[in-house]
């Protein structure tokens, strides 16, 4: 992996306290100007994530729950524990944990560094 500065954690996008993102590991990528994060979110039954993106891939994969994913230009899926997810680089998704329990994602981004990896819309 190629290195370079170390780029400070941002710190958590506001989501009202409707879902939980936990950084799991963040490095330097070996493609120049990015860098990759490793995210858990949890999203509880009812609760959505919100339109929004990220300045970069997202990679997912459901680990619990039912969760539909809404992605511009695409059909809605649903997804279920151990169904994966591509998101392209700043396309508007929202993801909705439909129960009935609280859905969870693992997802692996690989982002501008130095960018919010979360931009939240309207």
């Amino acid at each position: 992996m190629a290195s370079g500065p170390a780029v400070a954690p941002q710190p958590p996008p506001d989501f009202g306290g409707r879902l939980e993102r936990t950084e799991v590991q963040r490095g330097p990528s070996s493609i120049p100007g990015r860098e990759i994060v490793q995210v858990l979110t949890r999203i509880p039954v009812g609760v959505s994530s919100g339109w929004h993106t990220h300045p970069g891939e997202e990679v997912g994969y459901i680990l619990a729950g039912t969760v539909t994913m809404a992605v511009r230009g695409r059909v809605t899926r649903t997804l279920h524990a151990g169904d994966g997810f591509l998101i392209p680089p700043g396309v508007p998704h929202d993801a909705r944990d439909v129960g009935p329990g609280t859905g969870q994602m693992l997802s692996t981004y690989v982002v501008e560094a130095g960018r919010p990896l979360v931009t939240l819309l309207g």
